[in-house]
């Protein structure tokens, strides 16, 4: 009875890879890859690579920090509870990476290079740049080259128009930011002060919901002003989506002013992370440059 309530390794190891992340970014990056008209084959191409990306990242969290999540009693971490190895993690992690290399040399050369980078700073949070004033570099950098990853995917290499990117780029704000403020007191315990623990709590979740606010104006701008601005009733569900990010925002703001650093504020960025696509989405071959 006991042994067949075991979870698998394969699930173990997915459980940590940080699957909510995981998949929200392998969505938002296929999303975008179909927005812009590529074949179907190319969106799979480009989901299956992220996925192997964002799995070798959370992968190499767990496995890095797997001393640190046990010091502080993380349940939620399998190698942190003692239920898998760190070196069947480990392994897990290098061999998403390899995967991950291997399927962006598909992508063509320009939807490559940005999608190595990505993983890199990924892996760069992972192995040291989460405990300095830096560690949202790597999110800033990795969510910013996000929609030129999917935009020029295939032997075109389209860039995506400039707005698409700063949204990436401002979104990865809000998404370290809000990430980090459940685990600010164990973080403190074992030595990690990023940049949203030099912020607080309430600096820190300020700056994150303020980024969702600048991530759905310029959604809304590129829409509404760009160089092939939508007409008619798009207008009005690109003016509705940016109203409901801010909604969103307010509620976390005053969450985070009631000093409550629950998974519900990390929950609130993905939920507009989840408008924001589909935002994405309605503009369609106005993501190119």
């Amino acid at each position: 009875m006991t042994a067949s309530r075991t979870p698998s390794t394969a699930r173990l190891l997915f459980a940590s890879s940080h699957p909510g992340p995981t998949v929200t970014v392998t969505v938002l990056a296929a999303v975008i890859a179909a927005a812009v008209g590529h074949p179907v084959w190319l969106v799979v191409l480009v989901a299956l690579t992220v996925v192997a990306g964002q799995l070798s990242i959370g992968l190499a969290n767990d496995w890095i920090d797997a001393d640190r999540d046990r010091a502080v009693g993380r349940s939620d971490k399998p190698v942190a509870r003692g239920l898998i190895a760190v070196g069947t993690v480990r392994t897990a992690a290098f061999a998403t990476a390899g995967a991950a290399v291997v399927l962006s040399l598909f992508l063509g050369p320009v939807a490559a290079v940005a999608h190595l980078v990505l993983v890199a700073a990924g892996w760069a949070y992972d192995a040291g740049l989460k405990r300095s004033a830096w560690s949202v570099a790597p999110f800033v950098v990795a969510f910013g080259l996000l929609p030129v990853v999917s935009v020029a995917a295939g032997p075109e290499g389209q860039w995506p128009a400039w707005w698409a990117i700063a949204t990436g780029a401002v979104f990865g704000i809000a998404i370290h930011c809000t990430n980090v403020l459940p685990d600010l007191v164990d973080d403190a315990a074992t030595g990690v002060r990023g940049f949203p623990h030099r912020l607080g709590l309430r600096g820190a979740g300020i700056v994150a919901f303020a980024a969702l606010v600048v991530a759905a104006a310029l959604v809304l701008g590129g829409q509404v002003l760009g160089d092939d601005p939508v007409r008619g009733a798009d207008v009005v569900l690109a003016v509705v989506g940016a109203v409901v990010v801010l909604v969103l925002a307010v509620v976390g703001v005053r969450l985070v002013l009631a000093g409550r650093a629950s998974r519900t504020l990390f929950r609130l960025v993905i939920a507009s992370s989840l408008v924001l696509v589909v935002e994405l989405g309605l503009a369609g071959a106005r993501l190119v440059a």
